[in-house]
């Protein structure tokens, strides 16, 4: 494998592919009343495409990752990249609900292989110093998705129509597909996975830490949606911010996240996931700490609360990598693509609580919003010591055995064939998603 600092070519195929699906899952968001109106139905109804899409991911992610246990990575993730472009340009001849329905299914279903199969490629082939910062670079597709997908899809529908938008996440996954053709090594078939039952490949999932892991997920996805939900109520509040001005806050925010999720690689890196883990959600708790205090002196300048977002945004990006990277530790490569596959769904779980968890604070007081996020954050904290592995924190270090031909490379406990679809890890998010 290449010790070159450069990421490689394939690295960069995968980040591409994850930057497809987000856009994908969102994009339809920006276009939504133009699909309602040219295929009478009500934008209510049209914004279910959005919830199926979201809904089918979490819960095939984990299905896949079992069924497709004993397929090669590469060829799951190529297989899945194709069905997630058909599925998309398809749309190019759909004018009624019911078929466009069944396409979001589609590509929602391909879509549950592709993000885990890559997070999992980036970090079983990644050079052993250098996981956080592959996994974060996956990562970035995720936040470049936000940032720059769907905008630029929204753009795209309004100077061509709604149909164009798709056909913009198709290319975006065709491009990835071709790409990873050429540069994703092929690796070997797998052999022992074949002779492993299923009990084998599901048992890691037990392990107490890999539940605590789960746990922590939701909690900290939830604080985070419970406060990104409803951040433009709270922001109206705190600081009198306009929708212009709003904009501007969510660019820098961006920003944050950028550097949050690069950060987060190299802390992963240098002192392990769980301490990585520690600090970027103290440093969140912290934020939302501070904007909770600032309610209570409401109004403040808008130049008091953007460098507090922009921290927040940094934190809550910096989160997957370290969670993505403790995951495959405490499950170990034989049934990483499994427990990460059940952690990417944990997110959506996470999603769901944080909405509940949000509109409930906001139906009392928006000010309580952060405070309520804040206190998600602490209880976290207060649980990662139970995803520690007996020993110490000596042995949160996740153990490397050195990579061979093709996606045979592997980190973590108990190590096994890479080259097999269950030895892979997800977000997260993700995310994070």
């Amino acid at each position: 494998m290449s010790t070159s600092r450069r990421p490689p070519a394939w690295l960069l195929a995968l980040a591409l592919a994850a930057f497809a699906v987000q856009t994908d899952d969102f994009i339809i968001i920006g276009v939504l009343p133009a699909i309602a109106s040219d295929i009478h139905v009500s934008e209510s109804a049209a914004g279910q495409l959005v919830t199926a899409y979201s809904l089918v991911y979490a819960l095939t992610a984990p299905i896949w990752a079992i069924l497709f246990a004993r397929v090669p990575r590469r060829r799951a993730l190529f297989w899945a990249l194709t069905t997630f472009t058909g599925a998309n340009a398809a749309v190019l001849l759909v004018d009624v609900y019911p078929v466009l329905m069944a396409l979001r299914v589609v590509a929602a279903l391909a879509a549950s292989v592709v993000l885990p199969t890559a997070l999992a490629a980036a970090s079983t082939q990644a050079p052993p110093d250098r996981r956080g910062r592959y996994l974060a670079l996956v990562m970035m597709g995720l936040t470049g998705a936000i940032l720059a997908g769907v905008p630029l899809g929204t753009w795209v529908g309004a100077l061509l129509g709604w149909k164009a938008t798709f056909a913009f996440g198709g290319l975006m996954g065709g491009l990835s597909l071709l790409l990873g053709l050429a540069t994703l090594p092929a690796g070997a078939d797998a052999t022992d996975e074949e002779r492993r039952t299923f009990a084998d490949l599901l048992r890691p999932l037990f392990d107490r830490a890999v539940a605590v892991v789960l746990i922590l997920t939701i909690l900290t996805v939830a604080g985070n949606l419970a406060f990104q939900t409803y951040i433009a109520v709270i922001l109206s509040g705190l600081a009198g911010v306009t929708p212009s001005v709003l904009g501007v806050l969510l660019v820098c925010s961006g920003v944050g996240g950028l550097l949050g999720t690069q950060a987060s690689g190299r802390l992963v890196d240098r002192f392990g996931a769980l301490r990585s883990f520690l600090a970027a959600g103290a440093v969140f708790g912290l934020a939302m700490a501070g904007l909770a205090l600032l309610w209570l002196v409401s109004p403040v300048p808008v130049w008091g609360v953007a460098p507090i977002l922009m921290v927040w945004s940094a934190a809550a990006w910096a989160v997957p990598p370290s969670l993505q990277a403790l995951m495959l530790d405490r499950a170990g490569a034989e049934a990483a693509s499994q427990a990460m596959a059940v952690h990417s769904s944990s997110v959506y779980v996470g999603a769901a609580v944080g909405g509940v968890l949000g509109g409930a604070a906001i139906a009392v007081s928006p000010g309580l919003v952060p405070a309520a996020a804040a206190a998600a954050a602490v209880l976290g904290l207060a649980l990662s010591p139970l995803a520690r592995r007996p020993g110490g924190q000596g042995a949160d270090r996740p153990r490397v055995v050195p990579a061979a031909d093709g996606l045979r490379g592997q980190t973590g406990p108990g190590a096994g064939d890479a080259g097999a679809c269950s030895g892979r890890p997800n977000a997260g998010g993700r995310g994070d998603r």
